[in-house]
């Protein structure tokens, strides 16, 4: 057994932007966390490891639906655990009113955070005193960003010696409700645009510096590495196909680590800011409204636009969605969140064809479509107006510190180094063997007579079928001889078909880990059926036009 599996185990439960995390970071001292399942439930989590404690870090309730969730999270849990229950000072009544039901019974401590942003009168540590005294549970008021050492220590002592929740009891209220001040994404008519124009900034200013960096470093890189092909080609195959291959590691590696990484690392750092800052759950209420048909939240929207950088930490980071629409946003990204890959080959495709304004359509079309398919998938629970959001009012804004920007930033590229680029080498080697067998091409003449009903000529079947596999193959839609025969209504539906007909190998490994191996293969088979629709409609719609 090792030391992490002889640690105390802490349950941390609270609402989202709460300052869980935070809190948990400073009582540890870690900043990178790992990741945890409870047994027999959906709910996924993240463990920081400290020195006589590991901290269990639950998902924030956002809807009403989901305290049943957590509860049968905490009904799996063996009963040896002790909960760290996370309350706002600006919103305590509500918070201890919703929360002490889901942890009655249990063992722990409640620590009150966002002390700093009320003024603590004698009168009110009078109150907190009186809960102490009727429930014969610790409280403590802590501000999570500046924990001092006393109350570090004092929690970590009370956690050895927790109490536990008493199952019918009331605490008397303090009566006050604390409220951030307003700003333009609280206005009543054009708040949700500021929203979405601050969602869609870090995208755009990504993809631009990443990709201006990369057109720079590209050459250089495959420079250093064109001394390597020439004798690697005199290998055996299959060893020459796997290596210097049409998609072989030397062969693709620039496009991962020169144009993709420095996407994902750009963008990780940009929603890091906006989380530690609070800016995320900002937006997330400015645009809820939107959202709310289509049985999204307006966190889902950020995890899908996080999609842009990379699919799999997208995914990864859904674990914080509700437990009603997480399925659905897991959906969304599969489909419509281009990625790095999938972006810049759109992009190189319709510039060779000197038809660059075609993104445009495209974007356009790739947004509707996704909404679509995501109001037809989402589950009815998640747009009911009978389970509405439990976080509604507005949190804190706050200058982000680089240590909270790292330590958001350093949990999604984790998961992309540790999982995505093993996963993508995999890929790698599998789709060389599979070219070097002649696989590919058998399955494309397969699906040759397919590409009438989507007024595509037979060698679109080829690039279709790689962009299933990895994204970065609709690139073969820029060979001269194909683009030639080509319109620009063809070159549209076929680069949208190849980028949505099927998530990548990537992600499906991904969202099988995540959900299940039967959620991934029916989330294939699904995406597939609206994709052909999709495309259908673009193809012959275009040829109206």
């Amino acid at each position: 057994m090792n030391l992490a599996t002889q640690k105390r185990p802490i349950l941390v439960i609270g609402k989202e932007s709460t300052g869980k995390s935070q809190l948990i970071a400073s009582l540890t001292g870690c900043s990178i966390p790992g990741s945890a399942n409870f047994r027999g439930s959906t709910v996924a989590c993240e463990t920081f490891e400290g020195e006589n404690h590991s901290f269990v870090d639950t998902p924030g309730i956002l809807y009403r639906s989901d305290s049943a969730t957590t509860r049968a999270a905490l009904d799996q849990l063996e009963g040896g655990e002790t909960v760290l229950l996370v309350v706002q000072a600006t919103h305590v009544d509500e918070d201890l009113r919703e929360l002490l039901p889901l942890v009655a019974g249990k063992q722990g401590v409640v620590a009150i955070t966002f002390w700093d942003k009320i003024r603590p009168e004698d009168e009110l540590r009078q109150i907190v005193e009186r809960w102490h005294q009727t429930s014969h549970l610790d409280f403590f008021t802590v501000d999570p960003r500046n924990l001092l050492e006393g109350d570090r220590t004092r929690l970590l002592q009370a956690l050895e010696y927790p109490s536990p929740f008493p199952d019918n009891w009331i605490p008397s209220p303090i009566g006050w409700c604390i409220e951030p001040k307003l700003t333009w994404l609280e206005h009543p008519r054009w708040g949700w645009l500021f929203a979405i124009a601050l969602l869609l900034l870090p995208a755009i200013v990504v993809v631009w510096t990443a990709n201006s960096f990369a057109e720079m470093l590209d050459p250089i890189v495959r420079a250093l590495l064109n001394p390597l092909v020439n004798p690697l080609q005199q290998l055996f195959s299959p060893m020459q196909e796997i290596l210097v291959g049409r998609y072989g590691l030397i062969t693709m590696g620039p496009l991962l680590f020169v144009w993709a990484v420095p996407t994902v690392v750009l963008y990780a750092l940009f929603l890091g800011a906006y989380k530690a800052s609070g800016l995320v759950d900002r937006i997330t209420v400015a645009i809820n409204p939107l959202l709310r048909p289509i049985g999204l939240t307006g966190r889902d929207l950020v995890r899908v636009i996080m999609g842009f950088g990379c699919n799999v930490p997208a995914v990864i980071s859904t674990r914080a969605c509700s437990s009603c629409s997480r399925g659905t946003c897991v959906s969304a990204i599969a489909f419509g969140s281009a990625c790095s890959y999938q972006l810049g080959a759109t992009l190189g495709v319709f510039s060779a064809a000197n038809q660059p304004w075609l993104v445009i359509p495209y974007l356009l079309y790739l947004t509707v479509t996704t909404l679509i398919y995501a109001r037809l998938v989402a589950n009815s629970a998640a747009r009911s107006p009978r389970n509405p959001l439990v976080i509604e009012q507005r949190c804190f804004l706050e200058f982000p510190r680089w240590s909270a920007i790292w330590r958001e930033a350093s949990g999604t590229l984790n998961q992309f180094f540790s999982k995505a680029i093993p996963i993508f080498l995999l890929i790698t080697i599998i789709a060389s063997l599979l070219d070097w067998l002649g696989a590919i091409s058998d399955l494309a003449s397969l699906l040759d007579p397919l590409m009438g009903v989507f007024r595509l000529p037979t060698e679109a079947a080829v690039p279709i079928i790689l962009a299933s596999i990895r994204k970065d193959g609709l690139l073969l839609f820029a060979e001269d001889d194909l683009l030639a025969t080509l319109t620009p209504p063809q070159l549209l539906s076929g680069v949208y078909l190849a980028g949505v007909l099927l998530p990548c190998l990537v992600t499906v490994l991904t969202i099988a880990r995540e959900q299940s191996p039967r959620f991934a293969l029916f989330l294939m088979s699904r995406q597939a059926f609206a994709a052909i629709a999709f495309s259908v409609v673009l193809a012959w719609g275009g040829l109206l036009l």
